[in-house]
């Protein structure tokens, strides 16, 4: 698997070409800037870019402009962007048209190694990855109108889970629960919200993106 880095930190960036590559992953490329990246990207498309959602030289958006820029210009390219505090409005923007193939992670989930490269491979294959953080303070913007309602709470935290990008298995260990029984919950949660497998896209997105929507 292919990837390539954009972050202006030198430690950070050396650190995150250490992680990958002990962890099997070919990082082809590493920069400061999203300029340079994005060159790159377009004469050498990775599986998955990493980016600091601020870059030089504003240290403003840039690293958010340049994940969107490799959304609309290269779909096959996973976009991970990483932060050092939640931004839930750019969160959103990066999440807004669809959760595959994307993911928002703060950078201290980076220390723990094994979530954080299974989050990559996640990405890098169609999945998503989005921080923990995002989804419960999304929770507590619940509407009154919540398309959710129709869920119980096992259902939530289910969907909640699937947000996050866990997988069935995952599901299950989390919450201590067979793999079947998990499967059933997110059948269910397909039911309820009306998202047929005749659909395209996938339906885990499908249901993902309903949940961070809501």
């Amino acid at each position: 698997m292919r990837v390539a880095i954009a972050e202006d930190s030198l430690l950070l960036r050396e650190g995150l070409t250490r992680i990958l590559g002990d962890a099997g992953l070919d990082v082809v490329a590493s920069y400061d800037n999203a300029d340079d990246l994005l060159r790159f990207v377009r004469s050498f498309p990775p599986e998955v870019a990493i980016l600091d959602i601020r870059l030089p030289p504003t240290h403003n958006d840039e690293g958010m402009r340049a994940a969107l820029r490799i959304r609309e210009q290269h779909p096959g390219v996973g976009v991970l962007v990483l932060s050092q505090y939640l931004e839930l409005g750019l969160a959103m923007q990066l999440l807004s048209e669809s959760a595959e193939g994307v993911g928002y992670l703060l950078k201290d989930r980076i220390s723990d190694v094994e979530d954080f490269t299974g989050a990559v491979r996640r990405v890098a294959g169609g999945g998503s990855a989005v921080d923990p953080k995002i989804v419960s303070t999304l929770l507590k913007r619940r509407r009154n109108d919540d398309p959710l309602a129709v869920l119980t709470p096992r259902e939530r935290q289910v969907l909640e889970l699937m947000a996050t990008g866990a997988s069935n298995q995952g599901i299950a260990d989390e919450l201590v629960i067979t793999l079947r029984a998990a499967e059933k919950y997110v059948s269910g949660i397909f039911t309820k919200l009306g998202i047929p497998s005749t659909r395209s896209e996938s339906r885990r997105v499908l249901a993902v993106l309903l949940f961070l929507r809501a």
